[in-house]
C-alpha cells in the first residue's frame, strides 16, 4: 500500500478562497441553451420557458458567475438580434458551430435566468466581426440605468433596472485559425485596449479580460501574452487562460497527472503578465482568468466532424459523456485553481448543460448529474475560507507528457474553526494510505469524508443509468490526537471536512 504524510499549517496561505473560481460558461452551442437550460414545453419549465429541473442542478452545482454568450459563437453574434419582442428577433446562421440561432434567450432572459441560479453574469463582447461602437452599446444597454436610447430600449423592452454587468471579456480566443476574425498578437492587443480605454470611460469601475491563449500547446503561446499586453496592461484587470485535457492514446497515467500541465500554463502566464508589468513600471498585478477549462474529447471531435450543407436549430454536439477518472481530473483541476487563488482569482468550467458539461438533459425527460459535477459540486460547498499550502511526502512515477508526478496530491481551506482537506490519488491500481497532520488547525472532529471512485474507472451516468457512479462516504476516515488518517481507493477524488 502506497503510504503519503501531508502537513498542514494554517499560517501557509496562500490567498484567500475566491468567489468566482467556481464559474461556468453558457454558449450558444449545441444543446446546452436550447433543450439545456431553456425549453418551454418542458414540464419544469417557467414563464420564460427555463427548466426549473435544471436551475436546481446549477444551484447544488454552485457555480457563481457564468460566462455568456460564448466562445466561438460571440465572435459572429449581433448582440441586438438577441433582444426585444421574441417574434421579431431575426434567425442567423452561426458560423462557429454551423448551426441555426433562433435568438429566443437573449440577454434580458438570461439575467432573469442566473437570478434563479444565483450567479453572477460575466458577458463577452465580439472583438472578431465587430469593433468598439457595438462593444459601447452592449455596455449602454446592459448597464446604464435610464434616460438614454439604449437604456431606455432596455426599458422599453421589460427590463427596468440595469443588469449592472461588471466582468467584461474582450472577445474570445483571438489568437485561434478557428476563429471568425481571428488577429494577429499585435492587432488584437491594439483592438482590445482601444475597446477597453472606451469601455472605461463609460465606466472606469468595470473589470475587463483580454484574450490570453487558447492552449499551452499552441506555437505562439507565452508571446502572444507578452505581445497583447505590452498594448493592453494599463486598460484590463485580466488575461484569460484556456486549457482541455483528455486520455491520449490510452495514456491514462498522463491524463492523470493533467493538473501539472494546468500548473505550468498559470506559472508561465503569470511570468509573462509579470515581466510586462516591471517594464510598465506598473504597480498593478494582471490577475488570471482561467474561464474555459475541463475534459473535452477534442480529438474524437476534430477527427469526426464534417461540415454539411445543413443547417439546424440546437443539434447535439460535443455531448462528452464523462467517466470516473474524467471527474478524477476535474476535481484535481480544481484543487490546482484554489492553489493559484493568489492569481487566478475567477474561473469558468466549460460548459454547464449538455455541451461538455456536468449537467446533462433529455428534450421532454430528466435532467442528471454527469460523474465530473460531484468534485465541483462538493468542492464549491466546502472550500471557504483561505487556502492553505500542504506539504506533501509521497511517492513519485513518471508520466510521458509531464515527466515526474506526485501520486498524492492535495490542497486545503480553512475558515474560522472549519476546515477541508481536498486529495487525489493517481494510482492506478493501489489504494494510498494517506496520514494528514492538522494540529495546526485545532480540529478536532470530522464532519464529512467522502470519495468519488469506482472499480470501473471509465464507469458512467447516462440516460439510461443516470446514478451508476456517485460519491461513497470514507469509512476509513479517522481523526485521532491531531492526525488524520485517510485510505484512498486507486484513481479516486476525496474529500474531508474537519471542525
Amino acid at each position: 500500500m502506497p503510504r503519503a504524510h501531508i502537513e498542514l499549517d494554517k499560517r501557509a496561505v496562500i490567498a484567500p478562497v475566491r468567489h468566482r473560481t467556481f464559474g461556468a460558461f453558457v454558449e450558444h452551442l449545441g444543446r446546452c441553451v436550447y433543450t439545456g437550460l431553456y425549453e418551454p414545453g418542458h414540464t419544469t419549465a417557467n414563464e420564460d420557458g427555463f427548466r426549473m429541473d435544471v436551475v436546481e442542478l446549477v444551484r447544488e452545482l454552485g457555480s457563481t458567475t457564468v460566462r455568456y454568450p460564448g466562445g466561438n459563437f460571440v465572435s459572429g453574434f449581433r448582440w441586438e438580434d438577441s433582444v426585444g419582442p421574441r417574434e421579431a428577433r431575426p434567425v442567423r446562421r452561426d458560423l462557429a458551430w454551423h448551426s441555426l440561432e433562433s435568438n429566443q434567450v437573449g440577454l434580458d432572459e438570461f439575467a432573469r435566468w442566473l437570478k434563479l441560479a444565483g450567479a453572477e453574469l460575466m458577458l463577452a463582447v465580439n472583438l472578431g466581426t465587430r469593433g468598439i461602437l457595438p462593444a459601447l452599446d452592449l455596455l449602454e444597454y446592459a448597464n446604464h440605468p435610464s434616460g438614454t436610447a439604449l437604456s431606455d430600449l432596455r426599458i422599453a423592452n421589460g427590463t427596468l433596472q440595469p443588469h449592472n454587468v461588471r466582468m467584461w471579456c474582450l472577445g474570445n480566443e483571438m489568437d485561434g485559425s478557428w476563429q471568425q476574425g481571428f488577429m494577429t498578437a499585435d492587432d488584437y492587443g491594439k483592438i482590445a485596449a482601444r475597446t477597453a480605454a472606451a469601455m472605461r470611460m463609460a465606466d472606469r469601475n468595470l473589470e475587463l479580460v483580454v484574450c490570453g491563449s487558447s492552449g499551452s500547446s499552441l506555437p505562439t503561446f507565452g508571446d502572444w501574452e507578452r505581445t497583447v499586453l505590452e498594448h493592453s496592461y494599463e486598460y484590463v484587470d485580466y488575461v484569460s487562460c484556456h486549457a482541455y485535457y483528455q486520455e491520449l492514446d490510452g495514456d491514462l497515467g498522463s491524463f492523470l497527472a493533467s493538473a501539472l500541465d494546468m500548473d505550468f500554463f498559470i506559472d508561465t502566464v503569470v511570468a509573462t503578465a509579470d515581466h510586462v508589468g516591471h517594464k510598465k513600471r506598473s504597480k498593478k498585478k494582471m490577475q488570471l482568468s482561467f474561464d474555459e477549462w475541463n475534459v473535452w474529447y477534442l480529438k474524437e471531435y476534430q477527427e469526426a466532424a464534417e461540415v454539411s450543407d445543413e443547417w439546424s436549430y440546437a443539434p447535439r454536439l460535443l455531448e462528452d459523456v464523462y467517466t470516473v477518472a474524467d471527474a478524477v481530473v476535474v476535481g484535481n483541476l480544481l484543487m490546482t485553481l484554489l492553489r493559484h487563488s493568489d492569481r487566478v482569482t475567477s474561473a469558468s468550467l466549460a460548459q454547464l448543460v449538455n455541451v461538455i458539461a456536468p449537467i446533462m438533459t433529455e428534450p421532454g425527460g430528466p435532467a442528471w448529474r454527469q460523474t465530473t459535477f460531484f468534485p465541483f459540486a462538493i468542492t464549491s460547498r466546502l472550500a471557504s475560507g483561505e487556502v492553505i499550502r500542504p506539504v506533501i511526502e509521497g511517492p513519485a512515477y513518471g508520466t510521458a507528457r509531464h515527466g515526474e508526478a506526485p501520486v498524492i496530491d492535495a490542497v486545503a481551506t480553512v475558515d474560522d474553526g472549519r476546515a477541508a482537506v481536498f486529495l487525489v490519488n493517481r494510482d492506478l491500481k493501489e489504494t494510498a494510505r494517506v496520514t494528514i497532520d492538522v494540529r495546526s488547525l485545532a480540529s478536532t472532529q470530522i464532519t464529512e469524508a467522502v470519495t468519488l471512485a469506482d472499480a470501473d474507472i471509465y464507469a458512467k451516468n447516462t440516460l439510461a443509468d443516470q446514478e451508476r457512479v456517485k460519491p461513497a462516504a470514507n469509512a476509513s476516515a479517522a481523526l485521532t490526537d491531531g492526525v488524520l488518517t485517510i485510505e484512498l481507493p486507486p484513481v479516486s477524488w476525496t474529500a474531508a471536512a474537519l471542525c
